[in-house]
């Protein structure tokens, strides 16, 4: 259909606000489309007669009620092929919404679990992410996270089920239900990526308190913390992250589709800049949570009034707290000062 002259076509409409991508689950963005399609070529019956019903399921009191239904839906992602369609459909939007770098988080054990091995998973997903420069011009990484509610001996197994694997991987991470889950209980794990030379990252302060912030940052060793939001309520740990640089990689989206914040206007993000913390925004687990990483950029912009400088400096800050090479920094970094130049 032509476009009208009221309503830009994509080649007229500006183009987006070039941004890294640091916090972002792959089994989160299991469209519903894509979600019913997968269970039909792996005979599997889901508990949703339609995608408007299963869109419909996606209103969540908690964190704890929002992972009953990704878990669930998990169970359509069988084969290496599901797994690299997978991350094609989120690269392709990604790409829509001004992503030039992601960094995308997967949980093996929650496949594993279900009897699909680790290596169907890392391979699927190492396909698509291979030709993501050329084909999405998005550069990536990938970094595996353990399910903090599963044990510590778990978590150890899965790294050395890994092990084969690990060129594959840049970091490890640590996500799903975080109250009564201290980053403490990882330790050892966590060391031996250290050790493998791995980077690490770790979720805390979303909704568990600034205790496990200071964990994560001192037993974890992690580069960065995911979420982090509730660091405001100790100001000697925002004093601690200032001074550091320690970057947090906000989700905004999800803050509010999880009962973290209960209004978008109230979200603490301008705060966290004004207090020379080191903020990105990112979408988490956009399919569930209403919106991809330009989603969130808009969302912020108009629910807190933030100015095109702002949003740029949230630009630059993604691409600062990446693990890219100085030289692939810069070169992104000289992207989002052209833009709208």
């Amino acid at each position: 259909m032509a476009s009208s002259p009221s309503s830009p076509s994509a080649a007229t409409a500006p183009e987006p606000l070039p941004k890294a991508e640091l916090h972002l689950h792959i089994e989160g963005t299991l469209e519903p489309e894509l979600a019913f399609a997968l269970a039909e070529r792996n005979g599997v019956a889901l508990p949703y007669s339609t995608e408007d019903e299963l869109r419909r399921a996606y209103s969540f009191d908690d964190l704890q009620s929002f992972l009953n239904l990704y878990y669930a839906l998990m169970a359509v992602l069988r084969t290496e092929d599901d797994f690299a369609d997978l991350a094609h459909a989120y690269l392709a939007r990604a790409r829509e919404q001004g992503v030039r770098h992601a960094e995308i988080f997967f949980d093996p054990q929650a496949h594993t679990g279900r009897g699909v091995p680790i290596a169907t998973v890392i391979n699927g997903l190492a396909r698509a992410l291979d030709s993501a420069q050329e084909t999405y011009g998005i550069s990536t990484r990938l970094i595996m996270c353990f399910l903090r509610d599963e044990s510590a001996d778990s978590a150890l197994a899965t790294f050395e089920a890994a092990r084969p694997f690990l060129d594959k991987i840049t970091a490890v991470g640590l996500d799903s239900a975080e109250v009564g889950h201290p980053p403490s209980k990882f330790k050892e794990v966590f060391a031996l990526a250290r050790e493998a030379g791995l980077k690490c990252v770790a979720h805390a302060g979303e909704e568990g308190p600034p205790a496990y912030v200071w964990e994560a940052l001192d037993v974890l060793g992690v580069d960065r913390i995911d979420h982090g939001v509730r660091s405001l309520e100790d100001e000697r740990l925002v004093a601690r992250l200032a001074a550091e640089q320690v970057p947090l990689t906000v989700c905004p989206l999800s803050n509010v589709r999880l009962r973290v914040i209960d209004d978008l206007a109230d979200h603490p993000l301008p705060a966290m800049l004004d207090a020379g913390l080191l903020v990105t925004v990112n979408s988490d687990d956009p399919a569930y949570f209403g919106g991809y990483a330009g989603d969130n950029f808009t969302a912020v912009r108009d629910a807190l009034g933030l100015d095109a400088e702002t949003l740029r400096t949230l630009a630059r800050n993604s691409f600062r707290a990446s693990f890219l090479d100085e030289a692939a920094r810069a070169a992104y970094l000289r992207e989002v000062d052209a833009h709208g130049a």
